[in-house]
């Protein structure tokens, strides 16, 4: 298995003995972050619950730590691999303390009794995800997010080696999907705990990921690095985008521009055009952008939401075509607005424009 810590060979899964997803492969070293990503119903929670032994596998093999998944007891499972699904646990008359002690029973004895060191690692695993304040309270009375922060506890109580987690994020605000995420990040770099996960948000997946598994119909579409998956045809091929755009560079959703003839010209520079963008796409008005070079933040977002734009290479003098272009665009425009244009020596020429749009 090389130096891998987790790896699938050939894995297939599916339900009642159909299968879904035929020939997965999935190496994941030690500490890495990978996460699954693509379209509701393609098959991400089926492929977690079936390396988790939620579901029997159809095909192939997997292996944490070079020993063959179905021939882990069910204990020395418990013992390497932690699992947060998306199921609502409905358990009657335990506390949220109680349930995140649960994750120490695979260490306990028969008769399940915690001793002070096991009490301790409670507390511990409750104080990492802020859910001290909730050890006392019925589990089936506080919200989605305090569940999940609490079913993270039981999994952190349970010192595992892998982490596994179904859509974590989905029922937290912003702020706790932030620090949810970031005590992820926080066992896998600093503890060398692997997690495997499904996210909906992919802005979130690119930025936290080591890997991503793009899952599609039968197959995985696409897997690797994040800066070679997040590329903006491939995401559009993945979710059938055909309204609005995914940019990687900033990991943002956009959606689609205003159709028609630009009346409205945009003159910006490094960042002042793009709430002048927004608040026009928000009204429904086509609008032009110029003149931007191809390295300025507002040329990542004019490209996608202007109707024209007129571009220029970095650090090099406004070409006679643009110039042209952008003073053509100044005649024929109803209104000019100057969001703000930093002028030096390369773009001196905006200059004229600016004068141009004042007289007229």
């Amino acid at each position: 298995m090389g130096n891998y810590y987790f790896t699938t060979r050939q894995l297939t899964v599916g339900y009642d003995g159909v299968p879904l997803i035929r020939d997965i492969t999935i190496d994941v070293e030690q500490g890495e972050i990978v996460t699954l990503i693509g379209p509701n119903g393609s098959g991400k929670s089926t492929i977690l619950k079936s390396i988790t032994r939620q579901l029997r596998m159809l095909g192939g093999q997997v292996f944490i730590a070079s020993e063959e998944l179905k021939k882990l007891t069910h204990r020395a499972l418990s013992t390497k691999m932690a699992v947060v699904l998306t199921e609502r646990m409905k358990p009657e008359l335990m506390t949220c303390r109680d349930i995140v002690a649960t994750g120490r029973y695979p260490y306990t004895g028969r008769l399940g009794i915690l001793s002070p060191a096991d009490e301790a690692k409670v507390e511990s695993a409750m104080e990492a995800v802020h859910a001290l304040d909730l050890a006392n309270r019925d589990f089936n009375a506080i919200s989605d997010g305090q569940r999940q922060r609490v079913l993270l506890a039981r999994a952190i109580c349970q010192e595992p080696e892998i982490i596994i987690l179904d859509e974590p994020t989905s029922f937290l605000d912003i702020r706790h999907k932030l620090q949810l995420l970031s005590i992820l990040r926080g066992m896998a770099k600093q503890k060398g705990i692997t997690v495997i996960m499904s996210l909906h948000e992919i802005d979130l997946a690119q930025k936290i990921s080591d890997r991503i598994l793009c899952v599609r119909g039968d197959h995985v579409a696409l897997s690797g690095t994040p800066e070679a998956v997040f590329e903006e045809s491939a995401i559009r091929r993945l979710y059938d985008i055909d309204q609005g755009y995914f940019d990687p560079m900033f990991g943002s959703i956009e959606l689609p521009r205003p159709e028609g003839e630009p009346r409205t010209l945009v003159l910006s520079a490094c960042g002042t055009g793009i709430p002048v963008y927004r608040a026009l796409q928000k009204r429904g008005e086509p609008f032009a952008a110029a003149i931007l070079y191809t390295n300025d933040v507002d040329y990542r977002l004019a490209r996608l939401l202007a109707t024209e734009v007129v571009e220029a290479q970095p650090f090099m003098p406004i070409p006679d075509a643009a110039f042209e272009h952008a003073m053509e665009l100044v005649r024929r425009c109803d209104r000019v607005i100057d969001a703000g244009v930093a002028i030096g020596e390369t773009n001196a020429r905006m200059r004229e424009i600016l004068e141009a749009a004042k007289k007229k």
